[in-house]
């Protein structure tokens, strides 16, 4: 069949999933995964099932069933999101966010990360700096305005024209353009980063020991393996919940088969800012971890990912096992035209990590999560073995 190595498939597994910093519930989670894993089920040629969403002890999980010619697959998936989060930090007066995002921007600065973000990934150090530079300028130009009638030397009556046509041009007019680009939710992620890097935020402290919790009890389940998915800013949290849960307990995932994907993982996003001890110190846990294999996905036409980066070197555990990178290309796995239309759009770009492909390749999260090969497949797919040849050798008699 090619030499690839046809895996045993899975009949129960246990997904533990934090998602990127995005306004959505896990209800919209359950939804949008439901979209995703019944296009790959009609991608790969299988069936697949969604069940609806439960909510017990503080935490949220549903069902996949899927099946296909020889196997069948359970899958309960835990999503561990930070909705509540989210809505709290976009949810404040707009100079409150303002400024708070400027003191999270010059926290980073100090902290030695944004010169680490330009060393390391140069676009994600863009990805940092562009919004509050485009921010900046427009707050000097409606500053500007406001003071016409001063610098002109005309009439002092004109003085308050001048400061309602600077609120408009700021408020009603740069807002809300910058509203198509994500500007202040973007200012809300910095924060949130400065607030995981630092551990000095209440509520997010007290959100990550609630997942600890919830994390340890999906693990009680019984499963032929665990599956920890990440995705963006949920890099960071999954790495401070599991690192956690190996501080309090070594042996936890001792006999069980434990897989670690960061899928556009931006961990160095928090690790690199200097106050980020304990976050980097938890990387270092995770990666000597001898029952967690750690596998990185990364891709060139995302730039709010460390391309090429080794998280758990630049984490200062250069002798410790490295996460193995796997790359994935965006050309490959979408149409011509899908891939035009969201090549240019950074955030969504950023998001295909976690959505249903529209080609077969060497890495689809859907398949990974719910169909029947063990995600530590997923590294030789990377080698260039075939997912295709792999669910066509489960269909062979044993």
């Amino acid at each position: 069949m090619d030499g690839t190595f046809i895996p045993a498939s899975v009949g129960k597994r246990v997904v533990l999933h934090f998602p990127g910093f995005e306004p959505l519930d896990a209800a919209r989670h359950r939804e949008r995964y439901r979209r995703s894993v019944e296009k790959t089920a009609t991608l790969w040629g299988f069936r697949a099932e969604v069940a609806g969403l439960e909510s017990e002890g503080g935490g949220s999980r549903f069902a996949v069933r899927t099946s296909g010619e020889g196997w069948q697959t359970v899958t309960r998936l835990h999503v561990f999101d930070h909705d509540d989060i989210v809505a709290r930090l976009n949810g404040r007066p707009l100079v409150k966010r303002l400024a708070c995002g400027f003191l999270a921007a010059f926290r980073v600065v100090v902290e030695g990360a944004g010169f680490g973000y330009f060393r390391h990934a140069w676009r994600f150090g863009l990805f940092f700096a562009v919004p509050f530079v485009v921010v900046l300028l427009a707050l000097v130009a409606s500053l500007a305005l406001s003071s016409y009638p001063l610098w002109l030397g005309l009439a002092l009556w004109q003085i308050p024209l001048a400061v309602i046509a600077a609120y408009l041009l700021f408020c009603r007019v740069f807002i809300r353009w910058s509203d198509t680009y994500h500007v202040l939710h973007l200012f809300s992620d910095w924060e949130m980063a400065v607030a995981v890097a630092r551990g000095d935020d209440a509520s997010v402290n007290a959100w990550l020991d609630a997942c600890a919790v919830a994390a340890r009890n999906a693990l009680e389940e019984e499963a032929d393996e665990y599956l920890i998915t990440s995705h963006s800013m949920g890099s960071s949290a999954a790495v401070h919940v599991i690192g956690m849960l190996l501080e309090r307990e070594p042996e936890l995932f001792a006999g069980k088969r434990v897989v670690f994907a960061t899928l556009g993982g931006a961990v160095l996003q928090c690790a690199l800012l200097r106050s980020a001890r304990c976050l980097r110190a938890r990387v270092g846990t995770i990666a000597r971890a001898r029952d967690i294999a750690w596998l990185d996905v990364q891709c060139l036409t995302d730039a709010v990912n460390f391309y090429r980066a080794r998280v758990v070197a630049l984490c200062g555990h250069e002798d410790a096992p490295q996460a193995r990178i796997v790359f994935i290309r965006l050309k490959a796995m979408l149409t011509s035209e899908r891939y035009r239309k969201v090549k240019r759009d950074l955030l969504r770009v950023h998001r295909q990590y976690v959505l249903d492909a529209d080609r077969k390749t060497n890495f689809d999260f859907s398949l990974m999560t719910a169909g029947p090969l063990p995600a530590s497949s997923f590294f030789g797919f990377a080698a260039g073995q075939s997912p295709e040849s792999a669910l066509e050798a489960l269909k062979a008699p044993n």
